[in-house]
């Protein structure tokens, strides 16, 4: 399996920043709607990811694209692709 096949297997997401005040990390917050299994509710569910953000680019508010990466440290699994949209 070449490179690229490999590195198109990784898992992208699309997140809100929350948290911009770590040196060179971003904490971006994902929302989920899914329906509860027995009470058909639609539930909303937040996930919280650490980025790496190697430019300190982010700013709270900004809509960005993350993708899974090698541990970086204790927390960070997550690299910063690119920014979708600046928070106005």
């Amino acid at each position: 399996m070449e490179e690229t096949e490999k590195r198109n297997q990784r898992k992208l997401r699309q997140g809100v920043v929350v948290s911009a005040s770590g040196d060179k990390t971003c904490v971006v917050e994902i929302s989920m709607r899914k329906q509860h299994p027995v009470y058909k509710k639609m539930v909303t569910r937040t996930t919280r990811y650490h980025a790496h953000d190697e430019n300190n680019e982010t700013s709270i508010g900004d809509v960005v694209q993350i993708m899974e990466t090698r541990p970086l440290s204790k927390l960070k699994r997550w690299r910063l692709i690119e920014i979708i949209e600046k928070a106005k």
